[in-house]
């Protein structure tokens, strides 16, 4: 705790307000608020946190408050300068996806369009909807089916709509607006959900396509139908005639869950789940009221006619959204939030369960090792295979691993330089040398894929090179499966079923693979290259030429810039399976 913030501590007052902590750039990095200032900013400074909130005191260079007559007041502050700050630590939406909407315009000439953007609309809104396809292709069969105006600007002539009888034309002439009003009264009644005269209007075009052995139509009207359905399906939740949606939160330890769930025209169209980490434990209802009003005020959703909440401040509510927040306590609606709040438990379940066995995959199945090899710790391993046939084109590859994930990045291969034939303990000797003799961070572990000899060959390069560094041998039974570790001169049983097992034999199997396909690209570039040397005319170098021309540029290219004539051409195209070209003599 610097100075600055130990002076502002002690003149801190004792009444509501909003607090903004700042970091060493004067960056605003959390907002919060309080109904007594010097009480709840002293809390982060005294006694132990959890690992969050001693992420967020150790950042804090700078802080500032503003009183506020009331801890309502200060609640409306805070989520205005969440709004204009958007700090980094405070409790915001885990997804900022905008849902897809369908417009009925309000103009004179009005117009039917799909879009996610709907701040400032000027017309009915239909949705959101969790199908865009569906919505997508409804837009587009209503455009087909109804002239409504389909141009962004009125145009100073007819186009090409107008002519196909898909547009009034009110570019050309004045339309009049009972037209509009018949038209527009279909539509909504569509959208509304009433969609089952024109599914059996689209049926009846659908069974006539197919008859008429015109597939491709009738698979056409059959999309329409299923979007049709996707948008006026009924829900099991009836009863609701007006848009609502409901909100609902379940806490497990520092980790609050929170459902969303909209009804529009009696139907609930789309469910959301949010997870939250909390800050401060004791804040979950705090913490849920501001996610609330963030999702409007912040994250700009439209407002519904009704909104249900299992808890909060009413009057906070109403001062920020106005008087259409309630929170039920029975009949019907109290039954909603319940159901939302039990799909809240189960979404963190879920996401809990699914975290718990990840764990087990990767940093467990780590700490599972370590066990087993009285390890105080282990974060990285990485563990090397070699790959030749008869010691030709001997390679050798190490894959890394971090806390139980493979890390891609810090993958090497390895052309073996100083080993003639076949000998594996030779080539795990040069490679492990040639890792690590200039390798600054070494790993917690190295495995080697193999046991006592290829173990003792590891450690002996690693002692000429003066390193120390722990080494694993995985040893095999007679169906070249691993059944046990050698570590430091002894084999160690594992688990078959542990994650620890699972964990080292899906390494093998990468390291396998990484050096196999490295192998194979060697091996056919070494061969094709002893083929092309064959050539008369054709030496070690410009065979590599050859080859990297036949992999990048245009194989005939060659012919022009490598000087080839007639008899090496052809002996090229027999050795690397080229399909030869007419004969072009611009070419030659």
């Amino acid at each position: 705790m610097n100075d600055i913030i130990k002076n502002k501590l002690e003149t801190l007052p004792k009444k509501p307000g909003s607090y903004q902590y700042k970091n060493s750039e004067g960056e605003i990095i959390y907002v919060g608020k309080a109904k007594n200032l010097y009480n709840r900013v002293h809390s982060y400074f005294v006694g132990s946190h959890d690992a969050k909130t001693t992420k967020l005191v150790s950042q804090i260079a700078d802080l500032e408050y503003i009183i506020t007559a009331s801890e309502i007041e200060a609640f409306i502050l805070e989520i205005n300068l969440i709004k204009k700050y958007r700090p980094k630590y405070n409790i915001m939406l885990m997804d900022d996806k905008k849902y897809p909407y369908i417009v009925v315009s309000k103009e004179v000439n009005p117009k039917i369009y799909y879009t996610r953007e709907i701040e400032k609309i000027n017309g009915k809104v239909y949705g959101p909807y969790p199908n865009s396809k569906a919505a997508k292709e409804v837009v587009d069969m209503l455009n087909r089916m109804y002239p409504l105006r389909k141009c962004a600007r009125i145009p100073k002539k007819e186009c090409l709509y107008y002519h196909i009888g898909q547009c009034l034309g009110p570019c050309i002439k004045k339309i009049d607006k009972s037209q509009y009003d018949t038209i527009l009264y279909k539509i909504n009644n569509i959208l509304k959900g009433n969609v089952k005269d024109e599914i059996k209007i689209l049926d009846v075009f659908m069974k006539q396509a197919s008859m008429e052995l015109n597939f491709e139509k009738a698979i056409e009207y059959r999309n329409l139908i299923e979007s049709l359905k996707a948008i006026g399906e009924k829900q099991n939740m009836e009863g609701y005639l007006i848009d609502t949606d409901c909100f609902g939160y379940y806490r497990f330890e520092d980790k609050l869950s929170v459902q969303v769930f909209h009804l529009r025209e009696g139907k609930m169209i789309e469910r959301n789940g949010y997870l939250i980490d909390l800050i401060n434990e004791d804040d979950e209802e705090n913490v849920f009221q501001e996610f609330v009003i963030s999702f409007y005020e912040v994250n700009n959703n439209p407002k519904p006619r009704n909104i249900l909440v299992c808890a909060g401040d009413i009057e906070i509510y109403e001062q920020s959204l106005g008087n259409n927040v309630s929170i039920p306590i029975k009949g019907k609606k109290k039954e909603l939030v319940n159901l939302v709040i039990a799909n809240a438990k189960n979404k963190i379940d879920t996401l809990l369960n699914l975290e718990e066995r990840e764990y087990k995959k990767t940093i467990g199945a780590m700490n599972d090792i370590a066990k087993l090899l009285s390890l105080d710790e282990l974060h990285t391993m990485e563990m090397f295979d070699n790959s030749n046939i008869m010691g030709a084109s001997p390679v050798s590859a190490m894959i890394a691993i971090k806390d139980g994930k493979f890390d891609r990045k810090n993958y090497r291969k390895f052309k073996i330089k100083t080993v003639e034939g076949p000998n594996d303990v030779a080539t795990m000797y040069e490679v492990v040398t040639r890792r690590y003799s200039n390798f600054g961070n070494n790993p917690d572990l190295i495995i080697m894929d193999g046991g006592e000899t290829q173990v003792n060959a590891c450690l002996k390069a690693l002692e000429d090179i003066n390193r120390e560094i722990n080494v694993l041998g995985l040893v095999k039974d007679e169906n070249h499966r691993t059944r046990a570790l050698y570590y430091q001169g002894q084999e160690i049983s594992i688990d078959k079923h542990s994650f620890a097992f699972k964990l080292l034999e899906s390494a093998q199997e990468e390291v396998h693979r990484y050096a196999i396909t490295f192998f194979r690209s060697t091996h056919l570039k070494d061969t094709f290259e002893l083929k092309l040397m064959k050539v008369k005319g054709i030496g070690k170098a410009k065979a590599k030429k050859i080859l990297l021309m036949l992999k990048d540029d245009d194989p005939y290219e060659m012919v022009k810039s490598l000087k080839l004539n007639d008899e090496q051409f052809s002996e090229i195209v027999k050795i690397c399976s080229l399909k030869e070209k007419r004969k072009d003599e611009s070419i030659r």
